[in-house]
């Protein structure tokens, strides 16, 4: 029988144990979403010049959408970015960055490209308020031109980044800087200057931190913990459609310019293509902490149907620290098993394993705080969700699988598990150990309160499982 998406059943004690209401989402579309919190409201911007707002992270307001002059955003666009749209040979604008700098004004960072090579340009563009107008300050890089590059070099797609997908961060001694590239030459990292967003003289495009030969890797985006003192640098690697296999990936430095390495410490300067070949993903695949990419929580056949307990190609992420809750969200855009390349902005909740590395919620964030949990709360019946190592357009479906009471893995895989603390997990299955954590959170397609663990191993690879009543023997 054909599978279907499946509705995951909780124990009467966990639905009793939860005192929430039933959370209230509103989604929106903003491909490529870049966030930024002013006052008490979240806002994301990406590429079309879309944007969205929302006080909780779940229900979502569209603000703007569509580069055209009717765009609240830079109202006179075209004729405002007319050098970028004619250098790009472009209409259209990608993933961008806003920022507030010292001086209170809010800083975006656009870019256009011309798709099927890098000619692109990037600039800056300033508002006295985050919801626009923004006027135009000017480009501030090029790339993809014949001849000499903007580091006075021969530019060569190779080596060099193509000047897309900023993301412009303080680190903790409050520099300023701009990690940006896809594909092409590589991922780099500029120093800017806070008082005028420009870059600093002298860099070029700035230091390389990994890719190249057209590796396709792209999306960076820097969050520091001060949890950990580590610079966390995701990624995405992959192609953006609904068969282009994308995923969310992650490395770390103490130093926001790195060196980057991954969760088995390869240098993640490494991670590039192969000369003279195109898109050669087994070669950089095994590079970086991956974190989440195409799934499906399925059935048997024997449940009854539901909808939305999956994503296809998520990534382009942001990410966010409340430092006074202590809280870390995922943000990024993702498509959907059997929606074809609609796509909308999902945000889940982030937590620091014991080595120091985010392991991702199963669910959506709906407003849950992580708790003290027992052995019987956890024990019982999951859907189980493999995301592996590997850059692929296949769907991971999940397999059922028992957490027994006794510390026991039994099902699809086999181990064991622990729990310590309040909240923290170990898994150990065919002999490799995951660490990460239990989590109380509600499971959008069930309508209910579900247990769930997510972890990753020491070779970055992350597991998730989502309670489920039954398990198929």
């Amino acid at each position: 029988m054909k599978k279907r998406t499946f509705i995951s059943l909780v124990s009467l004690s966990l639905i009793t144990a939860c005192s929430g209401k039933t959370p209230e989402f509103s989604n929106v579309s903003v491909h490529d979403p870049s966030v930024i919190k002013v006052d008490e409201t979240y806002y994301v911007f990406g590429s079309h010049l879309a944007s969205a707002k929302s006080k909780d992270l779940m229900s979502w307001t569209q603000l703007s959408s569509g580069v055209d002059d009717g765009n609240v955003l830079i109202p006179n666009v075209t004729e405002e970015l007319s050098e970028t749209f004619s250098w790009a040979q472009s209409d259209t604008l990608w993933a961008p960055d806003v920022i507030q700098l010292p001086d209170g004004k809010f800083y975006m960072y656009y870019d256009a490209c011309r798709g099927d090579s890098p000619l692109s340009a990037m600039g800056i563009a300033v508002s006295d308020k985050i919801e626009g107008p923004y006027k135009n300050k000017g480009i501030i890089l090029k790339s993809g031109m014949a001849g000499t590059g903007d580091d006075g070099e021969i530019y060569d797609a190779t080596v060099k980044p193509n000047v897309v997908d900023p993301d412009v961060f303080f680190d903790k001694n409050g520099k300023l800087w701009m990690v940006y590239g896809s594909y092409s030459g590589g991922i780099f990292i500029l120093e800017l200057d806070s008082g005028t967003g420009f870059p600093l003289p002298g860099q070029g495009y700035g230091k390389k931190l990994l890719g190249g030969n057209h590796a396709r890797i792209e999306g960076p985006y820097m969050l520091y913990s001060p949890e950990t003192d580590y610079y966390y640098l995701f990624l995405s690697y992959g192609g953006l459609d609904a068969n282009g296999g994308y995923n969310i990936r992650v490395a770390r430095s103490k130093n926001p310019d790195g060196p980057f390495e991954d969760s088995e410490g390869k240098a993640m300067i490494d991670a590039q293509g192969t000369p003279g070949k195109l898109f050669d993903d087994p070669v950089y695949s095994p590079y970086g902490v991956k974190l989440m990419g195409s799934f499906e929580f399925v059935n048997t056949g024997e449940e009854p149907e539901a909808s939305g307990a999956g994503y296809v190609s998520p990534g382009h992420n942001s990410a966010y620290y409340d430092a006074k809750s202590g809280q870390y969200y995922l943000i990024f855009h993702t498509r959907f098993p059997g929606r074809g390349e609609e796509h909308e902005v999902r945000v889940h909740q982030m937590f620091m394993n014991k080595q120091g590395w985010p392991v991702v919620a199963p669910h959506r964030y709906s407003g849950e705080i992580i708790g003290k949990y027992t052995a019987g709360e956890i024990s019982g019946g999951y859907v189980f969700i493999n995301h592996g190592k590997d850059i692929t357009a296949d769907i991971a479906e999940s397999e059922p699988i028992e957490l027994t009471v006794d510390g026991k893995i039994t099902g699809a895989v086999t181990g064991t598990w622990k729990l310590a603390g309040d909240h923290t997990a170990e898994l150990t299955i065919d002999g490799t150990v995951y660490n990460g954590v239990f989590l109380l959170e509600w499971n959008e397609a069930a309508g209910s309160q579900v247990m769930t663990f997510t972890a990753v191993s020491a070779e970055g690879v992350s597991l998730w499982g989502s309670h489920a009543a039954v398990v198929k023997k």
